[in-house]
């Protein structure tokens, strides 16, 4: 982590616009949130700005949403937030930063999806646009979207964590999904263009359905598995089967295999992040807590329901 210097406000965000877009430096402008890597701010109806805070590695992923995002935005059945405007470093802020458009809605950490059906084929419908082989040239996951097992240790460490703070009520039965999950074939596919990070706080809702996908910062091409993981954390009980048939191509048994594991990992992320305020620890969203036990918990009963993989082991 490595925090900018310079305290971002409304002062600061108006000033940088009359810097770079004086056209736009009229409109309303209010804080939208704070995220892991960047600020967002909202910017008349429409617009937003996005402006990296918080960790070093922001600055290439505005720049790679920028490179990439516009193109692919068209074909995808939900809005997401298409960069309008790059801004580079300037001696008032040192790092580049985004105009972007603005998607409404509300992170589904906060509203989660109620309407089991209509989320379930809207997720599927997303990311069976999305998930097109990507050209050459397309950015690499960084540690996501290959094997599994070399999140092995990082498993490993997360769930002693996990079960030493109480937080995972059956740590035997997680550690079965994973290892079914780490045995499974890799994906021998094309690379396809994959969000990389599907969790709550990055998609959002509206009347009880998904809305929107917002923060594409880890765009990039691998195994589908990585995103199909976001069934078991944003979706309704019930829901995800629905999910696996809306989706195109269905899905393999292998690849659901690996986005089980995928789902334990992230699952796994979000508990520690969602519970480190509550336990008193720096951090802490505490609104990815729920959806991460109910994760957990849909993925653990798999564990003994008959002839499931992880059943079988």
């Amino acid at each position: 982590m490595a925090p900018t210097e310079i305290e971002i406000t409304a002062d600061l965000v108006r000033d940088l616009l009359r810097d770079h877009h004086p056209d736009l430096a009229g409109l309303p402008l209010e804080l939208g949130a704070r995220g892991w890597d960047n600020q967002l701010w909202r910017l008349g109806d429409d617009l937003a700005v996005r402006l990296p805070w918080a960790t070093l590695s922001a600055d290439a992923l505005l720049r790679k949403e920028h490179e990439w995002l516009p193109a692919l935005a068209p074909r995808l059945p939900l809005p997401v937030p298409v960069p309008q405007r790059l801004s580079e470093p300037s001696e008032r802020f040192p790092r580049p930063w985004l105009v972007t458009t603005w998607v409404p809605g509300t992170p589904a950490d906060r509203a989660p999806a109620t309407r089991a059906a209509e989320a379930a084929d809207a997720l599927a419908a997303f990311l069976t646009a999305l998930h097109r082989p990507a050209p050459e040239g397309a950015p690499t996951g960084r540690d996501r979207g290959g094997p599994l097992a070399g999140h092995a240790e990082g498993f490993a460490q997360q769930l002693a964590s996990a079960a030493e703070l109480g937080l995972v009520p059956d740590p035997d039965a997680v550690r079965a999904v994973w290892e079914d999950a780490v045995t499974a074939p890799d994906w021998t596919g094309p690379a396809l263009w994959l969000h990389g990070d599907l969790h709550p706080a990055n998609v959002l809702t509206a009347d009880g359905t998904f809305c929107g996908v917002i923060d594409f910062g880890d765009l990039f091409a691998g195994d589908p598995a990585c995103d199909l993981a976001a069934a078991w954390l944003l979706l309704p009980d019930g829901a995800v089967d629905r999910f696996h048939e809306a989706y195109q191509p269905a899905p393999d048994p292998a690849t659901l295999r690996r986005a089980r594991g995928w789902a334990v990992l992230k699952a796994l992320a979000c508990l520690h992040i969602g519970e480190a305020g509550v336990r008193g620890r720096p951090g802490g969203k505490r609104t990815w807590g729920p959806p991460a036990h109910a994760a957990l918990r849909r993925l653990t009963a798999m564990v003994h329901r008959p002839g499931s993989p992880a059943s079988e082991k």
